[in-house]
């Protein structure tokens, strides 16, 4: 028997069992009249059973023909219940939403000297850049259920903070832990997009994101940012970069250098560049990128199956139980 298409629904995984059923009713009416006339035919020979060991059996023990009805209806009935158990009643429920395909985002956070400048605003005061940006990243992987996230931090050099996992819970636990000046004061984008892509799994089915947050140029490092670029390129690997702080709109933009800015490296790339001059900015860019980079939501397959073979199974032994007890004190 098939569950209903919508709603829960008690249904029996095995109903084949149930054929037994109209078995157990032919023998138990069998047995009955079998029963009935072999009582009669004692009644009238005027039979009396003796043991061996016992004297005869007085005529008011034998069974009165209401007992048998009785222990006929428990074993009949605990018979049947048992039978129930075998079809194996279910209780189908809701459908179990799959899990989300996720896919590897590496988080790489400036953490150099210009991150400490209070020119952003958190609850109408002004704060650091680095306090609402890691205020924000962290709503951004919350939300990212099925994605497997790393988090590096870098100023003068890039260091792991978190290598890719599902724990989102470490990852924003180490988010907040996150200080101005823990990796330098200078900044090695270059570095930090170079071991962001060491750690990346291949042969993935959804492609890789990199996402870049910082407030100045590549000033340090041992890979620049055109190597970066190439070996992200190379793997498939889009960059997004984004240019945090009130002063960028002031700041010139390099043309013609010799190595890429963060809105050449994310159009080399296939990402995209990014301004977030105040929290507000920053905080749809992120969600921008949420939504170019999307889990996948993969229909539900499975319904929630709860087993009620126990409860026929349980009143049929009652049952059998019931009538071995009745037998029991009507002999002694």
């Amino acid at each position: 028997m098939a569950a209903a298409a919508g709603g829960a629904v008690l249904t029996l995984a095995q109903p084949v069992w149930l054929a037994l059923l109209p078995l157990l009713l032919l023998g138990a009416a069998l047995a009955g009249r079998r029963r009935s006339h072999m009582s009669d035919a004692a009644q009238q020979a005027g039979l009396l059973l003796v043991h061996p060991n016992l004297a005869p059996l007085p005529a008011d023990q034998d069974y009165a023909r209401s007992d048998r009805r009785v222990h006929a209806w428990l074993n009949g009935g605990g018979a049947a219940l048992l039978v129930l158990a075998l079809a194996q009643p279910q209780w189908i429920g809701d459908w179990i939403p799959e899990a989300p395909e996720g896919r590897e985002i590496a988080i790489l956070i400036d953490t150099s000297k210009t991150m400490s400048i209070n020119d952003f605003e958190l609850d109408g005061k002004p704060v650091e850049r680095i306090t609402v940006l890691k205020s924000l990243v962290n709503r951004f992987v919350e939300g990212r259920r099925g994605d497997r996230l790393g988090v590096i931090a870098f100023g003068t050099t890039a260091a792991t903070l978190v290598p890719p996992t599902f724990d989102r819970q470490l990852v924003t636990e180490m988010i907040r832990r996150v200080q101005v000046g823990i990796a330098g004061d200078d900044t090695a984008i270059g570095d930090a997009i170079g071991l962001a892509l060491k750690q990346l799994q291949q042969g993935a089915r959804l492609r890789p994101a990199l996402i870049l947050f910082t407030d100045g140029d590549n000033t340090a490092g041992d890979i620049t940012p055109a190597e970066a670029v190439t070996l992200a390129r190379g793997m498939g690997v889009p960059v997004y970069s984004v240019q945090v702080g009130a002063d960028i709109f002031d700041r010139p933009q390099p043309s013609g250098a010799e190595q890429p800015g963060l809105r050449e490296m994310a159009a080399r790339t296939g990402g995209r560049y990014y301004e977030a001059g105040d929290s507000g900015a920053l905080q749809a860019v992120i969600a921008d990128i949420g939504k170019r980079e999307q889990t996948v939501h993969r229909p539900a397959t499975r319904r929630a199956v709860l087993e009620w073979y126990w409860v026929p199974l349980l009143l049929g032994v009652l049952l059998f139980t019931a009538s071995s007890v009745r037998m029991m004190l009507r002999a002694c």
